[in-house]
């Protein structure tokens, strides 16, 4: 133990560098024009990944009117699934952002049907495939009527349209209105 702490002592105590040492190096801080450089490829790349996780994984959105009250309220903001439809086909039920056809900007709405279902709107109630639809998201005995003249519809969803509704059934307009949507007007699914 005495060894030891003679030899750590010894180390300590020299102060002249040894034959054959290496000499120390100082590193050189980089130039102004260097920092600026790697500050202007730092935001490029912010920029970049802002673009690609808004515009093609996930966005923050905002509901502004009451088409689907009780689900979702005006003015509460919400999160965009926008790569979930890369990697499974929407489904009923889903709540989804679409390019209006109508109106022209998005809108928010519930897939009621997919490509190949038909639904019957009778006396204020859907029928999906023959069967009453069991909607749980609605408030209890909320009516589905058709708009316009007939009181009643039948609707075919073709090979790559689905057929969607408002869960605020008296205030939406919705396939009622403009009929089945074509899969490339969904734009995403909403996460509550």
């Amino acid at each position: 133990m005495d060894a030891e702490l003679q030899l750590t002592e010894a180390t300590i105590q020299t102060d002249q560098p040894l034959a054959g040492s290496l000499t120390r190096t100082r590193r050189k801080s980089p130039s102004g024009l260097k920092q600026i450089l790697q500050a202007v490829i730092a935001a490029v790349l912010a920029v970049f990944s802002y673009y690609v996780i808004s515009h093609y994984l996930v966005q923050s959105v905002q509901v502004v009117g009451n088409s689907m009250v009780p689900t979702l309220h005006n003015s509460e903001h919400y999160l965009l699934n926008r790569w979930v439809y890369h990697f499974r086909s929407p489904q009923r039920s889903d709540v989804v952002v679409i390019r209006d056809p109508a109106a022209g900007c998005y809108s928010v709405k519930r897939i009621i049907a997919a490509p190949g279902d038909y639904i019957y709107l009778k006396d204020g109630f859907v029928f999906l495939n023959g069967h009453k639809l069991n909607e749980p998201y609605l408030e209890p005995n909320t009516p589905t009527f058709a708009y316009g003249k007939s009181k009643d519809q039948l609707i075919m969803c073709g090979p790559d349209q689905f057929y969607l509704l408002g869960d605020n059934r008296m205030n939406s307009a919705d396939s009622r209105v403009y009929s089945a949507v074509n899969r490339r007007s969904i734009v995403g699914m909403l996460v509550q």
